[in-house]
């Protein structure tokens, strides 16, 4: 099997007026993806996705992917991070960027679905052998919006779904965060798994103060509380606190993420499956953050094709150091639950989070099946 053909798919659903939502870096009026199809020889299709502005990531995979990746095997996925690393695709220069390594993502992560087709089995045994079937979703929302939502409105539409983990944005200052995470824990009760997450909006001094503030209400993270550059501040902050720090989504490549691990400033580790180098490179940063005793938790805030991406890699990461058949670690996963119907209207069967379990599909490849009607309805091109 060959790639016969690439395609970029820019994607895009405008919220309306006044419906912007986000985090405290800011907030967005447009919900948007970039589909990467490859075809083979055969006919058959893989699909990945690039996670970064659609018509910018999208003329960047034709431009500099498609004749490299035109004529490759799916078995050829795992030099592809090699050879944009090193500038055989690319070029040199270029390679560690992050619309470079969003593009490889979603191109690579095709090949992946691609090779899973031809074997009939899913990525997750192709990456590990055994892996999970169920994992525990999280609801994302609690977002910041523009039309000033009552905050304790979806986190309890949250819990009347079924979900007994959320996590909520915070950081605007030290008496709202108490605020938003007071109401978020009066909704789910005292059992449930409760985040929060600062989009690296705050100060090492300013999140320590927030911190104190919030953590009698016992939380199972806290999300980038300083920028992602600030290892100095990481550091602080993992010396004075004991809640698990996490970071990773405004991360990409190996290298990055190595050092992210290396230090020791984290507990856990986000890679998002549409920008962080792909498959292979997110199985590497799996065996480097567990032989350093750190936690991977993939950042998911993509369209469906992200989503499953996600849900196949996370289905393989190890429970190491417990023993698999004995661990009781609740493997976390976020699930948006903001508006954004590339997450659901791509799929012919979409996705559902709802009742406190998530199964990871078991259909070749990714295992999911794309409705191409449906992207061309949000095509952005």
């Amino acid at each position: 099997m060959h790639v016969a053909s690439l395609e970029a798919i820019p994607l895009e659903h405008p919220l309306g007026d006044g419906r912007g939502l986000g985090g405290t870096r800011g907030v967005t009026d447009t919900r948007t993806a970039t589909l990467v199809k490859l075809t083979a020889e055969d006919g058959t299709v893989g699909w990945g996705e690039a996670f970064a502005p659609p018509r910018t990531v999208a003329t960047l995979v034709e431009e500099v992917f498609a004749d490299a990746v035109v004529g490759l095997t799916p078995w050829d996925a795992e030099s592809l991070a090699d050879d944009v690393y090193t500038g055989k695709i690319g070029g040199y220069h270029f390679g560690r960027q992050a619309f470079v390594q969003a593009a490889l993502t979603g191109v690579e992560v095709a090949l992946w679905d691609l090779r899973g087709k031809a074997l009939d089995r899913p990525v997750r045994e192709l990456l590990a052998g055994r892996s999970r079937e169920t994992v525990t979703p999280y609801a994302s929302t609690m977002y910041i919006t523009e039309w000033g939502q009552d905050p304790a409105e979806p986190i309890e539409t949250a819990r009347e779904d079924g979900f007994t983990a959320a996590k909520i944005k915070i950081g605007r200052s030290v008496e709202d965060d108490v605020y938003r995470v007071r109401t978020a824990r009066e909704s789910l009760g005292d059992d449930a798994h409760l985040m929060v997450d600062y989009n690296g909006n705050y100060t090492a001094t300013a999140a320590l103060d927030s911190i104190r503030a919030i953590e009698e209400f016992d939380l199972t993270w806290i999300e980038e509380p300083v920028p992602p550059e600030d290892f100095g501040g990481y550091r602080r902050l993992r010396d004075a606190v004991d809640i698990p720090l996490a970071a990773g989504e405004a991360h990409h490549g190996r290298f990055e993420f190595s050092d992210l691990v290396r230090e020791n400033v984290v507990d856990i580790v986000q890679p998002n499956l549409g920008r962080c180098g792909g498959f292979a490179e997110a199985r590497y940063l799996s065996r480097l953050a567990t032989t350093n005793n750190v936690q991977v938790r993939p950042h998911v805030w993509n369209s469906a094709v992200g989503v499953a991406a996600a849900l196949q890699y996370i289905a393989t990461v190890p429970a190491y150091p417990m023993r698999s058949d004995r661990s009781t670690q609740t493997v976390l996963f976020e699930f948006d639950r903001s508006e954004n119907p590339l997450r659901h209207d791509l799929l012919t069967e979409p996705l559902d989070p709802t009742g406190g379990e998530l199964a990871v599909p078991d259909g070749p490849g990714l295992g999911i099946d794309i409705d191409e009607g449906a992207v061309e309805q949000y095509r952005a091109d």
